[in-house]
């Protein structure tokens, strides 16, 4: 167990990998507020999560009846608040989710905004010679492989 250092009380360790794998093979990798069905794709994959319906914080306790699979952003919107039942909570989220994708949509583009430029093509050749120049400049940002700055 840990120590809640803030309320000085004990609680169950976090979700291990193995509980985590029962309760997603248990809801068959599928959110349990939205629906997103975590065998999709990979991408959906990696976005699939263990949710503590009654949070730990609120002393929710980790057995089998209070996790759920569970999408990242749908977690996210539930956030910490206590619930009384699983159904105000889902209820909860979907109005979230619903509020947040109808003020996204009506959000309109930035104006004069560019689309993303494509990065310059690297040669290995071009590479010392960009370093040596970063060097001269004194920039270490610049000098990284990732830094979008032109040196």
């Amino acid at each position: 167990m840990s120590l809640d250092l803030v309320n000085l009380r004990f609680l169950d360790r976090p979700v291990t990998k193995k509980e985590g794998l029962q309760i997603l093979e248990r809801d068959e990798y599928r959110c349990q507020y939205c629906g997103l069905d975590g065998r999709a794709s990979f991408e959906n994959a990696l976005a699939m999560s263990v949710d503590f319906v009654v949070p730990r914080a609120r002393k929710g306790k980790k057995d089998p009846h209070n996790l759920v699979a569970c999408c990242r952003s749908c977690n996210m919107i539930k956030g910490k608040h206590v619930y009384r039942s699983f159904d105000e909570a889902k209820a909860h989220v979907l109005k979230r989710r619903t509020d947040l994708r109808r003020a996204w949509e009506r959000t309109p583009a930035q104006p004069g905004a560019k689309p993303a430029k494509a990065p310059e093509a690297r040669t290995p050749a071009a590479e010392p010679e960009k370093a040596r120049a970063a060097a001269a400049a004194g920039s270490v940002v610049s000098s990284s492989p990732l830094s979008l700055r032109k040196g």
